[in-house]
């Protein structure tokens, strides 16, 4: 019931920052938004990432039954791609490193507050 409630409380909370995700299975990574829509990335599901000079594309979610997607960010050049780049490895560390460091994430998958 206690996760439940956890669960429900991060779901209608404000935007969570990938600093605040708390799991490196389950890591929060804000994508532009399209339309007003704001999108967010798990990067625990993330398979490979192009850096291109006008765009960095993050290909994330295919199973065994082909069902990828990919996510394109439009960069002004490679300075801006790289440093998009940089963003996302800083976020995936953070998160890694929050699982690791706390005790209750890594006896209880899905950690407790």
């Amino acid at each position: 019931m206690r996760r439940i409630l956890w669960l429900a409380a991060c779901l209608l909370a404000s935007p969570v920052l990938a600093e605040e995700a708390g799991s490196s299975a389950f890591c929060l990574f804000p994508l532009p938004s399209d339309s007003g829509v704001q999108r967010w990335i798990n990067l625990g599901i993330v398979q490979y990432v192009d850096v291109r000079p006008d765009e960095v594309r993050i290909y994330f979610g295919g199973g065994n039954l082909g069902s990828g997607h990919e996510a394109r960010i439009p960069a002004k050049g490679h300075e801006e791609a790289d440093a998009l780049l940089a963003r996302l490895r800083h976020a995936a560390a953070v998160c890694a490193r929050s699982n690791s460091v706390n005790p209750a994430s890594s006896a209880n998958p899905g950690g407790t507050p």
